[in-house]
């Protein structure tokens, strides 16, 4: 061999080396197959390592033994056609591995001819295109959904390219009232309210993605106002402007009512407290100014309590938004009418002349509230207590207004309800006369300043102690031993009656308790302790339940005690006192009916009520035995309720001459300074040791 030659060999082995490291590094699969045995000649690294394969072993293999019978058998076609063109073909095919991953090959087949144009082999270049197809697959995917979307939502989507729109869905044609082909190709400023069109302009000028709220026009001209989300994306290949336009209104509406909630009055739409106190202000400072004069009216409805309770929540709804359409119907548009809570109303008073003004809208509110009231099918008179406050004789700010015109109701209330009565400085020193001993009573309860004292009631026949009434009595620290006249409106008008009253109960069984383990009541029967209950507790919703569970804490029977209503606390709530009184009785608790005569119990209800004893009131016996009528009245109850099974009883017995009459009548129990005076718990129990 020459030394030419071993260059020209040498030379070759270097290209050779070279095109191989070329080809083992290019991103692409490269192999030369002969054009006559379809065998490998040549594959670079990533070629042969792609079919498990090394550069060495796959020289001399045919395609398909590389490749495989079946891809064989896919690629035939592309292969022939070289052949038969003798042209480039390109064409994909989709790999998929064993791990179940997918690979996305461009393969491209590339003639190779010798100097005569004979056809020598053909090139194979693969490249793995999987990245782009993925791409472009989840494009295409994500325009699909975005299409779906479009379709799909509620709300309304539009696509604009400077204004101009190019995609709009079907919700956003049903929003505008526009079908979709006179929507493209529209400028979205056209459908824009007049008086939104700076601001859409603004916002489209700077391009920002956010949600703003704006004003479109409907196809009938109307206003919709709506939310926009704007956003900017590419959509196939181009970049636009996406808006999701959100219809509010439903939204709006809501917002106002809550707005009008926050000032109103749910039930009957009337102001509430707070919008009625800073609409006070407004109208006091106005007044100031002008020196005019205002009226306050605080209403309060009669013994609306007895309503909800006979007829349910939903009658007593009804009757108070009747009484608050009559209260507007009532008055003018410039007055004020509120609803604080409950039962209660309040009215502002402008353009008064004088107090004869307030008087005839008085009269005119007592003469419409007290109309009977249509509820669950039958009639219910509903009655107001007015108490009013007079701006600026009464107060110059607007709590001391409210102040003084409930304190003025309270009084109405007190002279007999159904009427009105104006604030007056005596009244604002009894309200704070009140304040303090409300205070003074609280304090007296956790202080333990209360005690019972107990006046004794014997047989009229035998004389023998039957039972023993019991009478608060409060120590007081500086005024001394009071009885409940004292106090009793006061804790009834503040609630604390029901803690006095439940004290009252646990202190009389306690004390019974204890008398029967010291042996005192030996010998005398089933002597009872009478309690008196008040009107709020026996119309407390489930009083029978605490009565129970008192007896129980202070571990006596309910045989030990007996309990006293009056006949005005059992006719107005006529309709539920059975069912409490029957409570009542089966804990074996006596009941009996207190100062009778002096209400307005009937004959129907005595029949109609589980009762057990009936109490004659004092101001009949006083005048016994020389009054005529008094003889006729008491006589006639006595033999009444004996006739009804009712154990009679006589309060006030003072002298024997009574004594007689009444026993000779059939009266049953007395109870007076005859048989003595009211005691305190140790006095009795000494008088009862006495006997």
């Amino acid at each position: 061999m020459s030394a030419s030659q071993a260059l020209d060999l040498q030379a070759q082995a270097l290209d050779a080396a070279r095109f191989r490291m070329l080809a083992d590094h290019v991103p692409a699969w490269i192999a030369l197959y002969g054009a006559a045995d379809h065998r490998c000649l040549f594959a670079n690294r990533g070629y042969a390592e792609a079919f498990g394969l090394t550069q060495q072993s796959i020289i001399g293999k045919h395609f398909s033994e590389i490749v495989g019978a079946q891809a064989y058998e896919e690629v035939r076609g592309p292969v022939e056609e070289l052949v038969r063109e003798l042209k480039p073909v390109v064409y994909e095919r989709l790999l998929a591995h064993p791990s179940g991953e997918e690979a996305y090959l461009e393969i491209h087949l590339i003639p190779q001819f010798d100097e005569h144009g004979v056809l020598l082999g053909s090139w194979v270049l693969v490249y793995d295109i999987t990245r782009h197809r993925v791409a472009e697959r989840r494009l295409r995917e994500s325009e699909a959904r975005l299409d779906k979307f479009m379709q799909a939502t509620v709300e309304g989507i539009l696509f604009h390219r400077d204004g101009v729109m190019t995609d709009v869905n079907v919700p956003l044609c049903e929003l505008t009232g526009w079908p979709r082909h006179e929507l493209i190709g529209k400028h979205v400023m056209a459908f824009v309210a007049e008086d939104e069109v700076p601001k859409v302009r603004e916002v489209m000028r700077l391009g920002q993605e956010l949600r703003y709220e704006t004003v479109i026009l409907h196809r009938d001209g109307s206003r919709i106002p709506v939310e926009l989300i704007m956003r900017t994306l590419e959509r196939d290949q181009e970049r636009l402007r996406m808006a999701v336009v959100r219809d509010i209104r439903d939204r709006l509406a809501n917002e106002a009512r809550i707005q009008h909630l926050a000032h109103h009055d749910g039930l009957t739409g009337l102001l509430n407290r707070t919008a009625f106190m800073d609409r006070m202000a407004l109208l006091m400072r106005r007044a100031e100014r002008r020196g005019e004069m205002l009226a306050l009216l605080f209403i309060d409805l009669d013994n609306f309590k007895r309503v909800n309770d006979s007829l349910g929540h939903l009658e007593g709804d009804q009757v108070l938004t009747t009484v608050s359409e009559r209260l507007l119907g009532a008055l003018r548009g410039s007055d004020l009418v509120g609803r604080f809570g409950g039962d209660e109303f309040v009215v502002l008073l402008s353009d008064l002349e004088s107090r004869d003004d307030i008087r005839v809208v008085l009269e005119a509110l007592l003469s419409v509230v007290e109309v009977p009231v249509k509820a669950d099918g039958r009639a219910l008179s509903v009655t107001p207590s007015i108490g009013v406050a007079v701006f600026p004789d009464h107060g110059r700010k607007a709590e001391e207004l409210i102040q003084h015109a409930d304190t003025a109701m309270y009084r109405a209330k007190a002279r007999g309800r159904a009427t009105y009565q104006f604030f007056e400085p005596a009244l604002a020193e009894t309200a704070y006369a009140d304040l303090v001993l409300e205070a003074e009573l609280a304090q007296g309860l956790t202080r333990n300043e209360f005690e019972l004292f107990f006046q004794p009631q014997v047989e009229a026949a035998t004389g023998q102690l039957s039972g023993a009434e019991a009478l608060l009595r409060w120590r007081h620290p500086q005024r001394g031993l009071l009885s409940p006249d004292s106090f009793i409106f006061v804790a009834e008008r503040h609630r604390l009656m029901l803690a006095l009253g439940e004290w009252v109960l646990r202190e009389a069984a306690t004390t019974a308790r204890r008398w029967r383990e010291q042996g005192l009541t030996r010998g005398l029967g089933a002597m009872r302790i009478a309690v008196n209950l008040s009107r709020m507790q026996f119309n407390l919703d489930g009083f029978g339940d605490i009565v129970r569970r008192v007896l129980a804490e202070a571990g006596a029977p309910g045989q030990w005690l007996e309990l006293e209503l009056t006949e005005r606390m059992l006719i107005e709530d006529v309709e539920h006192a059975p069912t409490t009184l029957a409570a009542l009785r089966a804990q074996g608790l006596t009941v009996s009916v207190d100062d009778f005569g002096t209400g307005y119990t009937s004959l129907a209800h005595l029949t109609e009520l589980p009762l057990d004893k009936l109490k004659i009131d004092q101001s009949f016996v006083a005048r016994l035995p020389d009054d005529v009528g008094a003889q006729a009245i008491t006589r006639a109850i006595v033999q009444m309720a004996v006739g009804l099974g009712l154990t009679v009883t006589a309060e006030g017995v003072r002298t024997a001459a009574q004594w007689q009459l009444l026993a000779s009548w059939g009266c049953q129990q007395f109870q007076g300074e005859l048989v003595g005076a009211p005691m305190s718990a140790a006095d009795f129990e000494a008088w009862v040791k006495a006997r």
